[in-house]
């Protein structure tokens, strides 16, 4: 059974305690050092007959003493967005986007997306509130993150020994219209580059009012990948 198919037949925060992410061992990654000037360029692609591409840029524009600030930008259509999201420190997130790379989301409590330093073998969870900018309502997200080993990942930027992360989050319990979104997604983040170099996502949904018997409804097929990189 592939990934795709055991998600559709499991919800995914059915799996949290019980999750295999794989990889080979390998040490710690320590926490990436953050400048001003540090830009990723990614390739994304999302959908499956005809899949919606576009090119995704994270840029490093400011820095302080309480975190930093990451530009993000979207370029081909439908994608054109542009958003900023604030970090505490590298991989503790208090505002971006941790599902629709075209919203922004402002976090009660920060999100760690990476809890450094990266430790195979390790996991975290967390139950965050926020305001959906879908519909203006405050959700909540329940987010886990399994920690496997190092894979040899090769993207359009190159071949990079990286850590393999699951991710498997319900996403929104107070949308009117659908109950929570589920989400399988798989990181690889490579201590080399600082930065994720490669990233699968995939959600389904159900519909309020359908019954038990409802179908699931695919949200995300995507895949993103690192094409370049510049460590200021």
């Amino acid at each position: 059974m592939d990934r795709r198919a055991f998600l559709l037949a499991t919800p995914g925060l059915a799996l949290a305690g019980c999750v295999s992410v794989g990889g080979a061992a390998g040490p710690p990654a320590p926490a990436p050092v953050i400048r001003v000037g540090d830009r990723w360029v990614y390739h994304a692609a999302d959908g499956f007959r005809n899949p919606v591409t576009w090119t995704e840029t994270h840029d490093v524009v400011s820095m302080d003493g309480a975190g930093f600030d990451v530009r993000v930008t979207l370029e081909g259509p439908p994608r054109n967005y542009v958003r900023t999201e604030r970090f505490a420190a590298p991989g503790i997130m208090t505002v971006g986007s941790v599902y629709d790379p075209v919203e922004t989301r402002h976090f009660e409590s920060p999100v760690t997306v990476f809890q450094f330093p990266l430790t195979p073998g390790t996991s975290w969870s967390q139950r965050l509130r926020n305001l959906d900018p879908a519909n203006g309502l405050v959700s909540q997200i329940d987010r886990n993150v399994h920690v496997g080993g190092y894979e040899q990942v090769g993207t359009p930027a190159g071949s990079f020994n990286a850590i393999v992360m699951r991710i498997l989050m319900s996403v929104d319990d107070n949308n009117p219209f659908r109950w929570p979104v589920q989400c399988n997604y798989m990181v690889w983040w490579a201590p080399e580059v600082g930065a994720m170099v490669r990233m699968t996502k995939f959600a389904t949904y159900r519909e309020r009012g359908d019954g038990p018997e409802s179908i699931q409804i695919r949200a995300q097929n995507t895949v993103i990948e690192l094409a370049s990189f510049r460590r200021a």
